[in-house]
C-alpha cells in the first residue's frame, strides 16, 4: 500500500471544523455513509468513533473507506480521500474526542458537553487512523 499525501491546498478542509462524509462498507457490501468530524496528523486522516457504532463495526471488518469533505464556502472546492484504516485504538481516543469537540463546537469535553458522562461506560471510544491511498480534489469543470 502506497500512502499518498493530501495536497497543501486542501489540508485546511481536514484541519478546520468542516464536517466530512465517511463511507464504509456494510458486511453485505452496501456502502454506509456518516457525517463525521475529521482531523489530520500530517500523514493520516483521523476519525473518532466507537466500536459499537455501525461505522466502527464496518471498519473493523473492511478497512477500505472514503472520506469526502466539501468546502462550505465554495462547493466546487472539495477533497475525496480513499484510504485504508491502519489502526483502531482506544489510546488517546477520549482526549482526541475532546479536541474535536473544542474545535467543532467550542465546548470543552465530549463526555459532559456533547454526550452525558454516563455514556462513557456504554461504548468503546476509538481513534481511527486512515492512510490515504488515492486523493482527488476539486471539480473537473473549473
Amino acid at each position: 500500500m502506497t500512502i499518498v499525501t493530501i495536497p497543501n491546498s486542501h489540508i485546511d478542509l481536514l484541519c478546520d471544523p468542516v464536517h466530512a462524509v465517511l463511507t464504509t462498507m456494510l458486511p453485505d457490501g452496501q456502502p454506509q455513509s456518516s457525517i463525521v468530524w475529521a482531523d489530520y496528523d500530517g500523514e493520516h486522516v483521523l476519525i473518532n468513533t466507537t466500536l459499537e457504532r455501525q461505522k466502527g463495526r464496518n471498519m473493523r471488518i473492511n478497512p477500505r473507506v472514503t472520506l469526502l469533505v466539501i468546502d462550505p464556502r465554495n462547493s466546487s472546492r472539495w477533497v475525496e480521500i480513499r484510504g485504508r484504516v491502519v489502526e483502531i485504538t482506544t489510546e488517546g481516543a477520549e482526549a482526541h474526542a475532546d479536541k474535536l469537540t473544542q474545535q467543532y463546537t467550542g465546548k470543552a469535553r465530549f463526555y459532559g458537553d456533547i454526550y452525558p458522562p454516563e455514556r462513557r461506560i456504554l461504548e468503546t471510544r476509538v481513534l481511527v487512523r486512515i492512510a490515504p491511498v488515492r486523493v482527488a480534489f476539486d471539480a473537473v469543470f473549473k
